[in-house]
């Protein structure tokens, strides 16, 4: 009795149909032996019993033969189940070591897409990320391409009911679900956020354009949640190294490089102009008068007043130049394969920018240039900065607002070296 008080009732239940069949089998057993030596109506009516008691235990043992066979198919399923989900974990445990050597959102991206191939090959997928303001969501990476998911260069957090909630979200137009304005074509997706550090750092975009998306939706939450998870810090590591190499190479308030950056690129520039025999120009921009603009109009004033320089420089020269913030208001121009005249005509378009910059601010805007190049005027990274800081020292001099070009070496040259004489 012990015993049976602890057994569950579905064991329970099994063991009262077990005694139950074998006292069926028994009285069959014992109503055919006593046919046998029974005569007349007695052993006609034994044999019924023992027939009646025979189909009855044939019919329970199919029954129980089919109960067996789905039972095991059940243990199977089950088997087959436990053996995908230990899979499935060795693969986020895969994916999550190879992100620890992820350096940027690409190399992030790529094992991303690798994992979710293998544990969801009939799916497509997007990987967004914020960008630098955290205004708009950038395409990082995508797979699995069709006419029914063609994922947004970029999205906009108030068009994503999944970032606006903080929660999974799907969009399955054709069963009439609350769709993402951002959302195109029929298929359904299923859109994660991934949160590191209680803040939103990307977006994780499954999409399936199958008919049985919806009903798989438990287990491809579980999947994307996973994924999501394993992403999340990953994306939130890399952003933050992003965010210190910046801060290193970077001057905080106008986004311009940095001193230290500025001096190694020169030495870069001037090594590789050196081989390729061209010439590599350095301009010196000094903002006139910028002492008065902080005295009379504040801090605050002249901090705008240097972004707005900065943004119209970087705006007008090319993607290989180097534009830095060499101390203060002096900024320092890095412009390989440029000749000392096409700097100059150049600086004289910067100048005319800056200055037209007067009217928005409200205050007198303006600066002096001055221009030294390799090999033009100098012959080593060590004194073209020198020679542009001196002809910038000249257009001071001469009244600002100006473009002063260094003295070529040629001119240096012609002045006749003094000769020794012997007397005897």
């Amino acid at each position: 009795m012990q015993h049976e008080s602890i057994l569950s009732p579905k064991e329970r239940t099994a063991s009262a149909r077990r005694f139950t069949l074998h006292l069926v089998q028994a009285v069959c057993t014992a109503c055919a032996l006593t046919a046998m030596f029974a005569q007349g109506e007695t052993a006609r009516a034994l044999a019924t019993v023992a027939a009646a008691c025979s189909l009855f235990t044939l019919f329970v043992g199919v029954l129980m033969g089919r109960r067996a066979v789905a039972e095991l198919d059940d243990h199977i399923r089950l088997v087959d189940e436990a053996r995908n989900a230990h899979s499935q974990v060795e693969e986020l445990f895969a994916m999550t070591d190879m992100l620890q050597a992820a350096e940027d959102y690409d190399d992030a991206g790529a094992v991303l897409m690798a994992t979710a191939l293998r544990l969801l090959p009939e799916f497509g997928g997007a990987l967004y990320v914020f960008n630098n303001s955290r205004d708009r969501l950038d395409l990082a990476k995508s797979w699995g391409h069709s006419d029914s998911f063609q994922p947004a260069a970029s999205l906009l957090p108030g068009n994503c009911w999944a970032l606006k909630r903080g929660k999974a979200h799907v969009n399955a137009p054709a069963h009439g679900t609350l769709s993402c304005m951002h959302a195109v074509g029929s298929g359904t997706t299923i859109e994660k956020p991934m949160m590191a550090r209680g803040q939103v750092v990307g977006l994780l975009m499954l999409a399936s354009a199958a008919v049985d998306a919806m009903e798989r939706n438990t287990d491809i939450h579980r999947i994307a949640r996973a994924l999501a998870d394993s992403m999340s810090l990953a994306l939130s590591n890399i952003a933050l190294r992003e965010k210190l190499r910046t801060q290193s190479l970077r001057d905080p308030l106008t986004g311009l490089y940095n001193r230290r950056y500025m001096e190694d690129a020169l030495e870069r520039y001037i090594s590789l102009a050196e081989r390729t025999g061209t010439a590599t120009s350095v301009v010196m921009v000094d903002l006139d008068n910028f002492k008065r603009v902080n005295d009379e109009y504040g801090h605050a004033k002249g901090d705008a007043v240097l972004r707005d320089v900065a943004a119209q420089l970087v705006g007008a020269l090319r993607p290989s130049d180097v534009v830095a913030r060499y101390g203060g208001e002096e900024l320092v121009l890095i412009l390989p394969k440029c000749s000392l005249d096409n700097a100059a005509t150049k600086a004289e378009v910067l100048r005319k920018r800056i200055e037209s910059l007067s009217e928005a601010h409200g205050v007198a805007i303006s600066a002096s240039f001055g221009i030294a190049s390799v090999p033009e005027t100098a012959t080593k990274a060590a004194d073209v900065v020198p020679g542009a800081d001196c002809a910038l020292y000249a257009a001071k001099q001469g009244g600002k607002n100006r473009v002063v070009v260094a003295e070529r070496r040629g001119k240096r040259d012609e002045v006749p070296a003094p000769r020794l004489t012997v007397t005897g």
